[in-house]
């Protein structure tokens, strides 16, 4: 049997979880993560069958599954971010014959913004918010040129 004390520099035991507190802590159910581990997002539990746990390693990389997938990421996307792709993927051609639906907002008169939020990664949400970041920033920058001439500058 090893002795129970550490060296003072050491954190103590790792922090182990069960499938169920790794779901509650990650805001997802059991067969998420379950899913996650058989698609390769996720790194196997330590252990086996009914000694099986989770470490502190396996929530951070639940919560950056999370993160990429909340922000509109599909799961090929997140495997290929997980392998070491960089986060900008570069962009990728549209084959001939393909369909790409782009939105043209317009933001104030005399400027738009032209997107395909499939390609540019984005979801609903997230568009809208930039539309309205993007009205924000126009404002900002005209007004202090509002209301004078050529002249005044």
């Amino acid at each position: 049997m090893t002795s129970r004390s550490l060296p003072p520099d050491d954190p103590g035991p790792a922090e182990r979880f069960s499938i169920d507190e790794l779901a509650t802590l990650a805001a997802v159910t059991p067969r998420t993560v379950r899913y996650y581990i058989a698609q390769g997002l996720l790194d196997r539990p330590a252990g086996e069958k009914r000694g099986a746990h989770y470490l502190r390693r396996h929530l951070e990389q639940l919560l950056l599954v999370r993160r990429w997938t909340d922000a509109g990421l599909s799961l090929d996307r997140v495997r290929e971010l997980i392998a070491g792709a960089p986060e900008e993927p570069p962009r990728r051609s549209a084959p001939p014959g393909s369909v790409e639906v782009w939105s043209r907002l317009t933001l104030a008169d005399g400027l738009e913004l032209h997107v395909e939020p499939g390609r540019a990664g984005l979801s609903p949400e997230q568009v809208r918010a930039l539309v309205r970041g993007l009205t924000a920033l126009y404002r900002q920058v005209r007004a202090p040129h509002e209301g004078t001439s050529q002249d005044d500058s």
